[in-house]
């Protein structure tokens, strides 16, 4: 599947939950979530344009590959998530270094979710409060390959109709490392 999202920088989270309420989206729930990012050993992921995230949100992990961005004016990329079968990601952090990868950071969020269903397509929608870094809304699809366009457009037309506007083109990652360098 890939991913098709945008992100903005947030200053009214409550305007947001406002239009999101007029639009129909309905609150799934609030998590707090904690992604370890990993460097692959023998090529930069910051190069490539991929990465390697173990996400936990309370007792639950998942894995997550990330590849290089292919959209144009949203953030296209394949996702590949796996649950992992353990409450503790210690082990698998441990096994990933001994493999060679280097932890690179982490990012911490609360992440307000809301889901809406549109013209046949579902949305993830989200306000998230990143540590250090302040308020996001994102606006996500999945699609296949040959819908992608398609996808692109509908992620672009829903954030314009929310009233988001200047897409923030970086990772969390990116920008956190950015701020610390």
């Amino acid at each position: 599947m890939l991913e098709v999202e945008l992100k903005f920088p947030l200053d009214d989270a409550g305007s947001l939950r406002e239009r999101l309420a007029e639009l129909g989206a309905v609150a799934t729930g609030v998590v707090a979530q904690c992604d370890a990012y990993f460097n692959h050993p023998a090529r930069n992921f910051a190069v490539t344009d991929e990465a390697l995230r173990i996400r936990t949100v309370g007792d639950e992990s998942v894995v997550t590959y990330k590849g290089p961005k292919q959209g144009s004016a949203a953030k296209t990329r394949f996702e590949l998530e796996l649950p992992l079968a353990t409450q503790t990601t210690d082990g698998w952090t441990e096994i990933l270094t001994r493999l060679g990868f280097r932890p690179v950071a982490t990012v911490k969020k609360r992440r307000e979710l809301f889901g809406l269903e549109r013209d046949g397509r579902a949305f993830e929608l989200t306000i998230d409060e990143v540590e250090g870094l302040g308020a996001f809304a994102e606006v996500e699809t999945l699609t296949d390959e040959a819908s992608r366009d398609a996808a692109e457009h509908a992620v672009l037309a829903l954030a314009a109709e929310l009233g988001l506007t200047d897409a923030e083109p970086r990772s969390y990652l990116e920008m956190l490392i950015t701020k610390r360098s």
